[in-house]
């Protein structure tokens, strides 16, 4: 009867017990959205169905299967058909990201870089998670500043899969390990302030932060490395 709610300098007057709840099933969906993309990785790399979704094919595809479920994530996430499609969608990102994975086991030391990326990507993420739990300060304004960054780094992305910039490949990993390293704070400080209520839009944003931190530290650990 007297829970407390959040008020005070945040815009958002939301019951403890709600954004606890909200933080699990997150946490929860989370967990279990890792499943579809390991399964989607794994089945790209033993298939190469993906193998041949190179240059601004493979941009086509992966921004508009990507923007489409995102819309499709948006529009359910408040119905029954809402986690089905995150599913499937994480299904589709980590085919997507067997391309990367598939290229990275090529490698003589491939399986050391996979799960060099994935221990960082999950320090990353504890870190991070970590840290909005005990920052009191209002994070509202770092939004506009890491959608910019994201922009960036989606543009120059797409602009270095024609140039093929070694270069370019290196600076881009490395921006989008800070930024989305960045959003995981945000996103996780946004629940816990009750500024997200809905567990599956939460869950889509940070899976989106782990997938590009996974996929850059895997990126930069590929290109220097130094295997031939």
């Amino acid at each position: 009867m007297n829970e407390r709610v959040q008020t005070a300098g945040y815009g958002y007057a939301v019951p403890a017990a709600q954004r606890n709840k909200v933080l699990r099933n997150t946490y929860w969906l989370l967990a279990l959205s890792l499943l579809p993309t390991a399964l989607g990785a794994w089945l790209g790399v033993a298939t190469g169905i993906t193998a041949g979704l190179g240059g601004g094919l493979g941009l086509i595809v992966f921004l508009g299967g990507a923007f489409g479920f995102m819309y499709a994530i948006e529009k359910t996430k408040n119905s029954a058909a809402g986690v089905p499609v995150l599913l499937a969608f994480t299904f589709f990102m980590g085919l997507m990201l067997s391309r990367i994975i598939g290229m990275v086991l090529g490698m003589s030391n491939g399986t050391s870089l996979i799960m060099t990326a994935a221990a960082g990507t999950a320090g990353v993420f504890f870190v991070m998670a970590s840290l909005a739990t005990v920052i009191k300060r209002d994070l509202t304004g770092l939004g506009k500043f890491l959608f910019v960054g994201a922009l960036a780094i989606v543009i120059g992305a797409a602009i270095n899969v024609f140039v093929g910039s070694t270069v370019g490949m290196l600076v881009i990993s490395v921006m989008a390990i800070g930024v989305f390293s960045a959003f995981i704070l945000y996103d996780v400080k946004r629940i816990i302030d009750g500024g997200e209520t809905n567990y599956i839009s939460a869950t889509l944003g940070l899976y989106l932060s782990i997938f590009n931190v996974f996929q850059s530290l895997l990126a930069l650990l590929g290109l220097t490395s130094g295997n031939d």
